[in-house]
């Protein structure tokens, strides 16, 4: 209950590792990399000073979602349980800082991204669908017929097949 919850900021540095786990629970872990900038008085410009990593664990549908969703070199807000933990491997010391997250969301002021929620199937809700199994009337709603986000997609969401 006393975990200490934070927020980080930084770039997916592996690709995402996405399995089921025994008791049939998907879980998902990825590395994030957050480094410093700082600014440098005597170049007048920005420069990296030191950069931490994280390893990300995720469970569940959030687990499923970032497999579907988040790709190495992404930019990326992560808030979660932190956990620093010392281990010995070897006779040499090792600290290691896990994230549990609540929560991984694409860092918008870096880029742009587009949402779409994940339901359920429920038959007979649409009257009609595409080859894809996309409802059209539902896309064009939600502008991404438009932008021709339905073109391309993959049709298999992780851990099913």
């Amino acid at each position: 209950m006393n975990e200490s919850h934070v927020t980080v900021v930084g770039n997916v540095a592996t690709p995402v590792d996405y399995r089921v786990a025994a008791s049939g629970v998907p879980v998902a872990r990825f590395r994030l990399a957050s480094t410093v900038r700082r600014f440098d008085q005597q170049s007048r410009s920005w420069a990296d000073a030191f950069t931490s990593f994280f390893t990300v664990w995720a469970w569940r549908t959030l687990a499923t979602n970032i497999a579907s969703s988040v790709s190495r070199g992404e930019p990326v807000i992560v808030q979660g349980q932190l956990r620093v933990q010392e281990n010995e491997r070897d006779g040499k010391r090792y600290v290691s800082a896990d994230l549990t997250a609540s929560s991984v969301g694409h860092d918008l002021s870096r880029g742009t991204t587009a949402f779409v929620r994940v339901s359920q199937a429920k038959p007979g809700l649409t009257d009609a669908t595409d080859r894809s199994g996309f409802a059209p009337h539902a896309m064009a709603a939600s502008g991404a017929v438009a932008a021709g986000a339905g073109e391309g997609v993959e049709g298999s969401v992780p851990g099913q097949g």
